[in-house]
């Protein structure tokens, strides 16, 4: 249990040690019965069977989830350093509620045009864009309803290394590269400010047999990186449903990240799930090019929807989740509609 703790040090990116006293007395308590997660999620264009090599063609994210906490500033289960942290940031808490946790991650995203043969640059499609990114998030929830507040920092640009990432990858699998990354987006840092509203139908998941359940969202975020309002849903039908807000791994909330009231259940437990979201968008820094530099941008598409499905299975401390995603055109001209997957591992510890 008390590596949990150990673990939790890493969120808040500084080293050091929670005192034997708060250790021992989270571990008593949320450690026990909300143990604390690693999630990692790997996207790529590849996953989704339609030979694609383009878009957003890969994506990787490592996070790290908290168990449940009394409160983000005092709870012994957070190391010192992340207790400083929250009382600066305390404008995004969500307020009181009955259970709450944090996570942190770090992820990179790739974006392509189609040809990967040419040196120039291909003005009717995407900029070559990298993305490297660290999200903070606070979850909050009453009964069937959550709340999720992400802030993400990050640089976009050649220092976010997306060729240097993504020549590693096609030479270890002997796939040619793409020749144009001379013309990515410049350096730029980025932010975005996400906040989203849950709801889950029934409020109690069948965690004993079969069942189903319904989650309905909406939200929105700003900032340089994107800025957008968005509204979907996601159906999930198995054999002893978990007790969360989703399992789709493109969710702020997906993938064993909120909290929960009843833990994992014994044994084996599998699901299948479809999920939806439709955006209005106002600003695609990938699509729109760089903030302050001229750069090349494309005329991206205002309304943008994806569909998923996908299976997850858990045992244990285990989880694992694989789904594929269909989304509409993002910008005019774009020659294919974009399929990809997406390949998650979570482990309670």
């Amino acid at each position: 249990m008390k590596s949990g703790v150990g673990l939790l040090l890493l969120m808040a990116g500084g080293v050091g040690a929670v005192p034997a006293f708060a250790a021992e007395q989270c571990a008593q308590s949320a450690l026990r019965d909300h143990p604390p997660a690693i999630n990692i999620r790997i996207d790529n264009d590849m996953l989704g069977g339609a030979q694609q090599d383009q878009g957003y063609t890969n994506g990787a994210m490592f996070t790290l989830v908290s168990p449940n906490l009394q409160d983000y500033t005092d709870d012994p289960c957070l190391p010192r350093l992340a207790r400083w942290m929250n009382r600066h940031l305390e404008h995004l808490h969500p307020g009181e509620f009955q259970q709450q946790n944090m996570i942190f991650s770090f992820g990179q995203a790739l974006y392509t045009p189609t040809d990967n043969t040419r040196r120039d640059l291909i003005r009717d499609d995407r900029p070559y864009a990298a993305a490297l990114i660290v999200n903070f998030g606070y979850n909050a929830r009453n009964e069937n309803h959550l709340r999720t507040t992400q802030l993400a920092l990050g640089m976009i640009g050649p220092s976010a290394q997306g060729k240097q990432v993504q020549d590693a990858v096609h030479d270890a699998l002997g796939d040619d590269k793409f020749l144009g990354w001379h013309n990515q987006l410049h350096d730029e840092p980025v932010f975005k400010l996400l906040h989203e509203r849950m709801q889950r139908w029934p409020a109690e998941a069948n965690s004993s047999g079969w069942g189903w359940d319904a989650i309905s969202h909406w939200g929105g975020a700003i900032g340089n990186l994107a800025t957008y309002a968005n509204a979907g849903g996601e159906v999930r039908f198995g054999w002893k449903l978990p007790d969360d807000f989703g399992s789709s791994p493109m969710r702020p909330a997906g993938e064993n990240t909120a909290p929960t009231r009843h833990g994992r259940a014994e044994g084996w437990s599998s699901h299948v799930f479809v999920t939806s979201d439709a955006r209005w968008v106002v600003r695609d820094i990938t699509l729109d090019g760089n903030t302050f530099r001229s750069s090349h941008s494309v005329d991206k598409r205002s309304f943008v929807g994806d569909i998923g499905f996908g299976v997850a299975v858990m045992r244990g401390k285990w989880k694992f989740a694989l789904a594929r995603y269909h989304r509409s055109r993002e910008f005019d001209g774009q020659k294919e509609t974009p399929v990809f997957g997406s390949f998650t591992i979570s482990r309670t510890l």
